[in-house]
Protein backbone atom coordinates (compact mmCIF):
# COMPACT_ATOMS: atom_id res chain seq x y z
CA UNK A 1 0.00 0.00 0.00
CA UNK A 2 0.90 3.48 -0.96
CA UNK A 3 0.82 5.70 2.17
CA UNK A 4 -2.84 7.65 1.12
CA UNK A 5 -4.04 4.10 0.79
CA UNK A 6 -2.63 3.24 4.52
CA UNK A 7 -3.98 6.79 5.58
CA UNK A 8 -7.50 5.37 4.28
CA UNK A 9 -7.48 2.10 5.84
CA UNK A 10 -6.46 3.60 9.09
CA UNK A 11 -9.84 6.34 8.85
CA UNK A 12 -11.37 3.02 8.37
CA UNK A 13 -10.26 1.41 11.24
CA UNK A 14 -10.52 4.21 13.59
CA UNK A 15 -14.57 4.13 12.15
CA UNK A 16 -14.58 0.33 13.45
CA UNK A 17 -12.94 1.39 16.71
CA UNK A 18 -15.66 3.83 17.74
CA UNK A 19 -18.46 1.55 16.17
CA UNK A 20 -17.19 -1.51 18.32
CA UNK A 21 -16.96 0.66 21.61
CA UNK A 22 -20.52 2.18 20.86
CA UNK A 23 -22.40 -0.67 20.41
CA UNK A 24 -20.73 -2.29 23.44
CA UNK A 25 -21.63 0.79 25.70
CA UNK A 26 -17.92 -0.18 27.19
CA UNK A 27 -14.38 -0.59 26.06
CA UNK A 28 -11.38 1.28 25.58
CA UNK A 29 -11.38 3.96 22.88
CA UNK A 30 -8.73 6.34 23.11
CA UNK A 31 -5.71 4.04 23.61
CA UNK A 32 -7.19 1.73 20.49
CA UNK A 33 -7.72 5.40 18.18
CA UNK A 34 -4.00 6.20 19.20
CA UNK A 35 -2.30 3.33 18.18
CA UNK A 36 -4.63 2.73 14.83
CA UNK A 37 -1.73 4.43 12.75
CA UNK A 38 0.16 1.16 14.02
CA UNK A 39 -2.10 -1.22 13.48
CA UNK A 40 -3.27 -0.90 10.15
CA UNK A 41 1.03 -0.50 8.62
CA UNK A 42 1.48 -3.43 10.71
CA UNK A 43 -1.46 -5.36 9.68
CA UNK A 44 -1.61 -4.11 5.45
CA UNK A 45 2.35 -3.50 5.07
CA UNK A 46 4.68 -5.17 7.33
CA UNK A 47 3.52 -8.69 9.14
CA UNK A 48 3.97 -11.66 6.90
CA UNK A 49 -0.03 -13.24 7.68
CA UNK A 50 -2.36 -14.96 5.48
CA UNK A 51 -6.16 -14.73 6.59
CA UNK A 52 -6.74 -17.57 4.67
CA UNK A 53 -4.05 -19.70 7.00
CA UNK A 54 -3.68 -17.97 9.79
CA UNK A 55 -2.29 -20.69 12.01
CA UNK A 56 0.26 -20.90 8.84
CA UNK A 57 3.48 -21.87 10.19
CA UNK A 58 5.91 -19.19 9.19
CA UNK A 59 3.29 -16.31 9.99
CA UNK A 60 4.71 -13.43 11.69
CA UNK A 61 3.54 -12.94 15.24
CA UNK A 62 1.74 -10.22 16.76
CA UNK A 63 0.89 -9.96 20.59
CA UNK A 64 -1.28 -7.02 21.89
CA UNK A 65 0.33 -6.37 24.88
CA UNK A 66 -2.13 -3.69 26.04
CA UNK A 67 -4.96 -6.14 25.58
CA UNK A 68 -7.70 -3.67 26.56
CA UNK A 69 -7.04 -1.84 23.00
CA UNK A 70 -8.58 -4.67 21.24
CA UNK A 71 -11.53 -2.87 19.26
CA UNK A 72 -8.20 -1.63 17.21
CA UNK A 73 -6.82 -4.88 17.28
CA UNK A 74 -10.32 -6.12 16.11
CA UNK A 75 -11.29 -3.72 13.48
CA UNK A 76 -7.38 -4.05 11.90
CA UNK A 77 -7.88 -8.06 11.84
CA UNK A 78 -11.48 -7.38 10.40
CA UNK A 79 -10.52 -5.43 7.73
CA UNK A 80 -7.69 -7.34 6.75
CA UNK A 81 -9.75 -9.89 6.61
CA UNK A 82 -9.36 -12.52 9.19
CA UNK A 83 -13.19 -11.46 10.02
CA UNK A 84 -16.34 -9.75 8.73
CA UNK A 85 -16.12 -5.85 9.90
CA UNK A 86 -20.05 -6.63 10.04
CA UNK A 87 -18.69 -8.48 13.60
CA UNK A 88 -17.91 -5.29 14.97
CA UNK A 89 -20.86 -4.14 16.67
CA UNK A 90 -21.00 -7.76 18.13
CA UNK A 91 -18.00 -6.30 20.61
CA UNK A 92 -18.09 -7.39 24.11
CA UNK A 93 -21.69 -9.11 23.61
CA UNK A 94 -23.32 -12.39 25.20
CA UNK A 95 -21.67 -14.60 23.25
CA UNK A 96 -19.74 -12.93 20.97
CA UNK A 97 -16.43 -14.20 19.92
CA UNK A 98 -15.21 -10.49 20.16
CA UNK A 99 -14.68 -10.38 23.93
CA UNK A 100 -13.42 -7.18 25.49
CA UNK A 101 -9.81 -8.62 25.34
CA UNK A 102 -8.08 -10.70 22.84
CA UNK A 103 -8.80 -14.78 22.74
CA UNK A 104 -6.49 -16.76 20.93
CA UNK A 105 -8.57 -19.88 21.26
CA UNK A 106 -11.63 -18.03 19.33
CA UNK A 107 -10.65 -15.11 17.15
CA UNK A 108 -9.34 -16.16 13.94
CA UNK A 109 -5.38 -14.44 13.60
CA UNK A 110 -5.20 -13.86 17.49
CA UNK A 111 -1.70 -15.47 18.89
CA UNK A 112 -2.14 -14.49 22.43
CA UNK A 113 -4.81 -13.75 24.61
CA UNK A 114 -3.80 -10.84 26.51
CA UNK A 115 -5.06 -8.45 28.85
CA UNK A 116 -2.69 -8.32 32.12
CA UNK A 117 -0.40 -5.91 31.70
CA UNK A 118 2.98 -6.56 31.15
CA UNK A 119 2.29 -10.45 30.53
CA UNK A 120 1.67 -9.94 26.62
CA UNK A 121 5.70 -8.77 25.76
CA UNK A 122 6.91 -11.78 27.82
CA UNK A 123 4.58 -14.22 25.53
CA UNK A 124 6.14 -12.18 22.69
CA UNK A 125 9.82 -12.45 23.77
CA UNK A 126 9.35 -16.46 24.83
CA UNK A 127 7.76 -16.51 20.75
CA UNK A 128 11.08 -14.98 19.92
CA UNK A 129 12.98 -17.21 21.41
CA UNK A 130 11.55 -20.38 20.26
CA UNK A 131 11.96 -18.97 16.71
CA UNK A 132 15.35 -18.97 17.39
CA UNK A 133 15.70 -21.98 18.81
CA UNK A 134 14.34 -23.99 16.25
CA UNK A 135 15.72 -21.50 13.16
CA UNK A 136 12.35 -20.12 12.18
CA UNK A 137 12.39 -17.27 10.08
CA UNK A 138 9.04 -15.64 11.65
CA UNK A 139 9.51 -12.31 13.35
CA UNK A 140 7.33 -11.32 16.58
CA UNK A 141 5.57 -7.99 17.54
CA UNK A 142 4.41 -6.69 20.37
CA UNK A 143 2.75 -3.46 21.56
CA UNK A 144 2.67 -2.03 24.82
CA UNK A 145 1.06 1.05 26.14
CA UNK A 146 3.37 3.56 27.81
CA UNK A 147 1.35 3.14 31.30
CA UNK A 148 1.89 -0.34 30.69
CA UNK A 149 5.82 0.57 31.27
CA UNK A 150 5.10 0.61 34.94
CA UNK A 151 4.97 -2.59 35.30
CA UNK A 152 7.76 -4.42 36.68
CA UNK A 153 7.47 -7.73 34.21
CA UNK A 154 7.99 -5.16 31.45
CA UNK A 155 11.87 -5.06 32.07
CA UNK A 156 12.35 -8.70 32.79
CA UNK A 157 11.06 -9.58 29.59
CA UNK A 158 13.24 -6.65 28.08
CA UNK A 159 16.40 -7.48 29.91
CA UNK A 160 15.63 -11.38 28.57
CA UNK A 161 15.25 -10.13 25.01
CA UNK A 162 18.16 -8.16 24.91
CA UNK A 163 20.57 -11.01 26.79
CA UNK A 164 19.29 -13.14 23.74
CA UNK A 165 20.23 -10.99 21.39
CA UNK A 166 16.78 -11.20 19.58
CA UNK A 167 17.01 -9.28 16.38
CA UNK A 168 13.76 -11.03 15.41
CA UNK A 169 11.69 -8.90 17.85
CA UNK A 170 10.08 -5.81 17.99
CA UNK A 171 8.34 -3.77 20.87
CA UNK A 172 6.25 -0.84 20.01
CA UNK A 173 5.25 1.38 22.60
CA UNK A 174 2.24 3.84 21.93
CA UNK A 175 3.13 6.68 24.10
CA UNK A 176 0.17 8.97 23.92
CA UNK A 177 1.28 10.24 27.14
CA UNK A 178 -2.27 9.20 29.33
CA UNK A 179 -3.40 6.31 31.38
CA UNK A 180 -6.68 5.71 32.86
CA UNK A 181 -5.98 7.79 36.08
CA UNK A 182 -4.40 10.68 33.75
CA UNK A 183 -0.64 11.65 32.30
CA UNK A 184 2.19 9.04 33.14
CA UNK A 185 4.60 11.24 33.95
CA UNK A 186 1.95 12.58 36.63
CA UNK A 187 1.14 8.72 37.79
CA UNK A 188 4.36 6.94 37.73
CA UNK A 189 6.89 7.91 35.28
CA UNK A 190 8.57 5.71 32.89
CA UNK A 191 10.37 8.57 31.20
CA UNK A 192 13.02 8.65 29.77
CA UNK A 193 11.80 5.57 28.09
CA UNK A 194 13.97 5.69 25.05
CA UNK A 195 17.34 5.52 27.39
CA UNK A 196 15.63 3.17 29.43
CA UNK A 197 15.33 1.17 26.44
CA UNK A 198 18.93 2.19 25.28
CA UNK A 199 20.10 0.63 28.88
CA UNK A 200 18.45 -2.59 28.62
CA UNK A 201 20.83 -2.70 25.18
CA UNK A 202 17.96 -2.13 22.71
CA UNK A 203 18.45 -0.34 19.61
CA UNK A 204 15.48 2.18 19.89
CA UNK A 205 14.00 4.28 17.48
CA UNK A 206 11.93 7.43 17.73
CA UNK A 207 9.18 8.50 15.41
CA UNK A 208 5.79 10.58 15.15
CA UNK A 209 3.74 7.27 15.21
CA UNK A 210 0.75 9.27 13.05
CA UNK A 211 3.79 9.71 10.10
CA UNK A 212 3.79 6.55 7.95
CA UNK A 213 6.62 7.54 6.25
CA UNK A 214 8.75 7.50 9.56
CA UNK A 215 6.77 4.05 10.80
CA UNK A 216 7.47 2.86 7.66
CA UNK A 217 11.44 3.87 8.12
CA UNK A 218 11.25 2.47 11.60
CA UNK A 219 10.42 -1.04 10.88
CA UNK A 220 12.90 -1.22 8.15
CA UNK A 221 15.21 -0.29 10.35
CA UNK A 222 14.45 -2.77 12.88
CA UNK A 223 14.76 -5.35 10.11
CA UNK A 224 17.92 -4.53 8.96
CA UNK A 225 19.34 -4.66 12.55
CA UNK A 226 21.14 -7.42 14.26
CA UNK A 227 22.40 -8.92 17.36
CA UNK A 228 19.61 -6.59 19.27
CA UNK A 229 16.26 -6.48 19.98
CA UNK A 230 14.46 -2.83 18.60
CA UNK A 231 12.33 -0.74 20.66
CA UNK A 232 9.45 1.58 18.39
CA UNK A 233 8.60 4.31 20.92
CA UNK A 234 5.49 6.37 18.78
CA UNK A 235 4.69 9.12 19.87
CA UNK A 236 1.09 9.83 19.73
CA UNK A 237 -2.64 11.25 20.16
CA UNK A 238 -5.12 9.56 22.28
CA UNK A 239 -8.24 9.41 21.02
CA UNK A 240 -6.59 10.54 17.46
CA UNK A 241 -8.88 12.16 14.88
CA UNK A 242 -12.66 12.35 17.17
CA UNK A 243 -12.42 15.61 18.37
CA UNK A 244 -13.93 15.37 21.45
CA UNK A 245 -11.56 12.24 22.98
CA UNK A 246 -8.36 13.51 21.29
CA UNK A 247 -5.57 13.56 24.48
CA UNK A 248 -8.76 13.60 26.80
CA UNK A 249 -7.42 10.83 29.87
CA UNK A 250 -11.71 10.55 30.07
CA UNK A 251 -11.75 8.84 27.17
CA UNK A 252 -9.09 5.59 28.29
CA UNK A 253 -12.61 3.25 28.64
CA UNK A 254 -15.64 5.23 27.93
CA UNK A 255 -17.73 4.58 25.38
CA UNK A 256 -19.59 7.78 23.79
CA UNK A 257 -23.41 7.85 23.56
CA UNK A 258 -25.99 8.11 20.84
CA UNK A 259 -25.01 11.80 20.13
CA UNK A 260 -21.21 11.84 20.66
CA UNK A 261 -21.37 8.32 18.71
CA UNK A 262 -22.97 10.69 15.63
CA UNK A 263 -20.27 13.54 16.65
CA UNK A 264 -17.11 10.83 16.31
CA UNK A 265 -18.13 9.09 12.90
CA UNK A 266 -18.66 12.75 11.69
CA UNK A 267 -15.25 13.56 12.28
CA UNK A 268 -13.79 10.43 11.27
CA UNK A 269 -15.93 11.10 7.72
CA UNK A 270 -14.68 14.82 7.41
CA UNK A 271 -10.98 13.25 7.82
CA UNK A 272 -11.74 10.60 4.91
CA UNK A 273 -13.30 13.35 2.68
CA UNK A 274 -10.19 15.50 3.05
CA UNK A 275 -7.68 11.95 2.05
CA UNK A 276 -9.93 11.45 -0.67
CA UNK A 277 -9.13 15.30 -1.81
CA UNK A 278 -5.38 14.25 -1.55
Amino acid sequence: MNKLELQKTANEIRKGIVTAVHSAKAGHPGGSLSAADIYTYLYFEELNIDPKDPKKADRDRFVLSKGHTSPGYYASLANRGFFPVEDLPSFRHTGSYLQGHPDMKHIPGVDMSSGSLGQGISAAVGMAISAKLYDESYRVYTLLGDGELQEGQVWEAAMLAAHRKLDNFVAIIDNNNLQIDGAIDCVNSPYPIDKKFEAFNFHVINIDGHDFDQIDAAFKEAKATKGKPTAIIAKTIKGKDVSFMENQAAWHGTAPNDEQYAVAMADLEKVGEALCQK
